[in-house]
């Protein structure tokens, strides 16, 4: 592609501690692995500044800044490293170019490459940047169309996100009423030990089992991350062999996932890289609650997951507005810009949006991540959820009162609602010939029948609740205080 043979920086010593890291580099690029590479190159140049700081005059380095920040870094100190060093520095930067170039970040390989003609100021580092701008300069006009034309042969896939109970699945569903014959695969994660999502996802019969896939045995964003890969590869083996064309794969995550670590499978696996393109990250907000989770204050090393959901987002679907007043929707408007200032956002009630609007949107730029997180094709950056948000699921035969079921949902919620971030189930009610899905969001409950159940099927009952400091057994007992006697 645009990034062959634009290294092209000679190392003058490679008897450098961090010059192994650098060659195994070199050697991943000459065989297109990528992600690996970008690994193998930003250890070296970690390395390299390791070896710096232990020189007198380089002890107050910022930890991170000659990958994270090449540019400041020149320009800053630059001037005062010695001649080798900057061959040396010059050559990291180099190949870093090359690999980022090869993944699709040409703005950022640009970057990589002016760091380096400032190092040295050598022809072959100005044929190198001369190269990178002219490739990016294609990619950005009209004479990008072959290349785009590869790209529309790969299958596309959103990632669909957004906090506990924001209306994801929900979305789904208007994505599958709507989809006038598109071909549709789907990757539906849940969080917690009882799957509820399958139950509510409308069209299951018309996608056809062999699209549909669900993970229940952790989140995807970290625990699960390889059944995500094995998954994505299934859907691509199964349509192959079947002569079909997938139109768009649907990956709708736990609401506590953070976003990026999905996002970069796209990147991390050659196969998927070289089938598949990232679409877009399309995230749902609940209007009515976002606000108190953005601002909610986390153990040290936590991540706010609502505030990775919304930076790493390309669409911003703002839901529920039908719950607050239009000046309350402008502030979070105004909350939601101070993370995200590009994606669109687009108001809705019950999720309900054009197709068009999130699916085919070729939103998803690897240089627009990269400058906001320079980090995201690190495969050691780590993600760490807050223990105190649990899950409770409960699974049990028998018929519910519908009376005693709304007398303990109300008093719960009353009594605990602010901990509890989502429940929701598919019931068996007395007396009710449909099955009964309930839903809730901290105080806000509602529940209405879904469909019959099916000849022969056994009437049972599926809930989860997700929230902090959840009681399993005060749940428990709770619940089965709501069965008919």
């Amino acid at each position: 592609g645009s990034a062959e043979g634009c290294v092209g920086l000679l190392l003058p010593s490679m008897a450098k501690c961090w010059a192994e890291a650098c060659q195994l580099a070199e050697a991943c690029l000459e065989d297109h692995h990528y992600f690996e590479a970008v690994q193998k190159v930003n250890g070296s140049i970690e390395e390299f500044e390791g070896a710096l700081k232990s020189k007198p005059g380089w002890e107050a380095l910022d930890d991170g800044q000659l990958v994270t920040r090449p540019k400041e870094f020149v320009d800053q100190h630059g001037g005062k490293l010695e001649q080798t060093d900057k061959e040396d520095l010059a050559h990291l930067y180099g190949v870093r170019a090359t690999v980022l170039a090869a993944l699709g970040g040409l703005r950022r390989a640009v970057v990589e490459a002016q760091a380096a003609y400032d190092l040295v100021g050598s022809d072959a580092a100005k044929d190198a940047l001369a190269r990178f701008s002219e490739a990016l300069r294609k990619q950005q006009s009209e004479a990008a169309e072959t290349e785009a034309a590869a790209e529309a042969k790969k299958v596309p896939a959103t990632v669909l996100t957004g906090f506990l109970g924001s209306g994801k699945t929900t979305l789904l569903n208007n994505i599958l009423r709507n989809r006038q014959g598109k071909r549709i695969a789907i990757i539906e994660n849940e969080f917690g030990e009882v799957g509820i999502d399958d139950a509510l996802i409308s069209f299951r019969e018309d996608l056809g089992s062999e699209n549909i896939i669900e993970m229940n045995n952790g989140c995807i964003c970290c625990t699960v991350r390889g059944d995500l890969i094995e998954g994505l590869k299934n859907i691509l083996r199964r349509t192959k062999e079947k002569g079909q064309i997938l139109d768009a794969v649907v990956i709708e995550t736990t609401g506590l996932a953070d976003p990026a670590p999905v996002a970069q499978t796209f990147f991390a696996d050659d196969f998927i890289q070289s089938r598949m393109v990232l679409d877009g990250i399309v995230t749902v907000v609940d209007a009515k609650h976002v606000v108190q989770h953005l601002q909610e204050e986390k153990p040290e090393g936590v991540e706010n997951e609502a505030v990775e959901q919304l930076a790493f987002a390309d669409r911003i679907l703002l839901n529920k507005c039908d719950l607050v007043e239009e000046a309350y929707l402008d502030e979070v408007e105004a909350e939601i810009r101070q993370i995200n200032k590009v994606a669109p956002i687009v108001r809705t009630t019950n999720s309900e949006v054009a197709v068009d609007g999130v699916l085919g949107i070729r939103a998803f730029s690897l240089d627009r991540v990269l400058e906001t997180d320079a980090e995201f094709l690190s495969d050691a950056q780590e993600h760490m959820h807050d223990q105190t948000v649990t899950s409770v699921g409960i699974t049990t035969e028998g018929e519910c009162d519908l009376e005693k079921l709304n007398q303990w949902l109300g008093v719960l919620l009353k009594e605990k609602g602010v901990d509890i971030f989502r429940m929701k189930g598919v019931l068996a009610v007395q007396g009710v010939a449909d099955k009964f899905v309930f839903q809730g969001i901290h105080m806000i409950f509602t529940g209405k029948p879904l469909k019959p159940w099916a000849q022969g099927e056994e009437r049972s009952n599926r809930m989860i609740f997700i929230g902090r400091n959840l009681d399993r057994g005060e749940l428990e007992t709770g619940f089965r205080g709501c069965l008919a006697a």
